[in-house]
């Protein structure tokens, strides 16, 4: 409610580096239509893959992991049988959070969707999900030596719907009124949703499964192709400082949400530049060995893993690019480093 109650004061005046990010988001939106009609394929094969990072990650930024990559990947795809424990029944919560949001018509925004999400978030766990918070929380950090610091204060529970209901108001005038750019806009809600805190447990997942839709409804689609939700995991010190920066002063309505809103942006315009990257590799002429080889060559970094490349250029087996690492390591192109799924590839110096 706060972030949305002066937004010319707030965000009037974006910044310079803010600005070249959303104009890149904006030409990254504007080749979706492009891509979707010359690339079907591969856009459904991308769709495949961000759905299970996108599961996998956000449930890891809380903890829940399910360590046999197999065994999640049958999870998510509903074929596992009976779920083992709880980071197994939360994984296949997240899954039908996601999935309703991408697969049924969720709309209109309001509380009642919240809480249909966070229901289905623990829907195969024994708690009760689709409640309100009852009593008031704080969100702390812990560090290695058990001490706790508080990070911020959330809304009290006795205000927690009033909030929302506010919220969801402001955010859907703010979208209709069309003032402000429409990224920044979905950005100040997630925040602001996150600063309410408006569930005992569960509100990260909540945010970001809902992040997904809101950049759906306003035309940015790349989540469904690039897992935002993976991007955010892997720059998750990013995440929680950006969330400690712009939280600071909220409930005095003297919070500055451009950390907060800078990074949001930079993992969305990061999100459309690998869109763009696989996109390209996908039309890219040669053999798969060949796309393999140039992908390795010039645009992999210079440490990196097969699952990297795997990644970056969907619909190439495996076998092929162990097959490639092999053929550059007889060349001295490339050296490995370690075993198994903890090894990594060096590509060698340009002389």
């Amino acid at each position: 409610m706060r972030s949305f109650a002066d937004l010319d004061r707030l965000i009037g005046h974006v910044p310079a580096e803010v600005v070249m990010r959303l104009r890149a988001i904006d030409t990254g939106r504007g080749s979706e239509a492009l891509y979707r009609n010359q690339l079907p394929a591969l856009l459904t094969e991308l769709a495949n893959r961000a759905r299970i990072q996108s599961i996998t990650a956000s449930s890891a930024i809380e903890g829940v992991v399910v360590p046999d990559a197999r065994r999640a990947e049958r999870i998510i795809d509903g074929s596992a049988g009976a779920l083992r424990n709880r980071s197994e029944q939360e994984l296949a919560g997240y899954r039908k959070a996601l999935d309703y949001l991408f697969q049924e018509d969720w709309h209109p925004l309001n509380v009642g969707l919240l809480l249909h999400l966070h229901r289905l978030l623990w829907s195969e766990t024994a708690l009760d999900g689709g409640r309100l918070k009852t009593d008031d929380n704080l969100v702390v950090d812990r560090s290695p030596d058990g001490i706790t610091t508080v990070r911020f204060t959330p809304v009290a529970a006795a205000k927690t719907e009033v909030y929302l209901s506010d919220l969801v108001d402001r955010y859907l005038e703010a979208q209709r009124e069309g003032r402000h750019h429409p990224v920044l806009v979905v950005a100040l809600a997630i925040l602001d949703l996150l600063v309410i805190h408006p569930f005992a447990d569960g509100n990260g997942r909540v945010a970001r499964a809902l992040t997904n839709a809101l950049l759906v409804d306003a035309g940015y689609e790349v989540c469904r192709w690039v897992s935002m939700e993976q991007l955010i995991a892997e720059s998750a010190d990013g995440y929680y400082d950006a969330l400690l920066r712009s939280t600071d002063d909220w409930h005095d309505d003297a919070a500055d949400p451009w950390p907060w809103l800078s990074y949001f942006v930079g993992v969305l315009a990061s999100a459309y530049e690998t869109f763009a990257r696989r996109a390209a590799a996908n039309r890219s002429g040669g053999t798969k060995q060949e796309r393999v080889r140039t992908h390795i060559l010039k645009h992999a970094g210079p440490v990196f893993r097969l699952a990297e490349v795997r990644a970056a250029l969907p619909g190439v087996s495996d076998q092929t690019i162990r097959l490639v690492l092999e053929q550059l390591k007889a060349e001295q192109l490339v050296s490995p480093e370690g075993a198994g799924r903890g090894a990594v590839w060096r590509r060698s110096p340009t002389p």
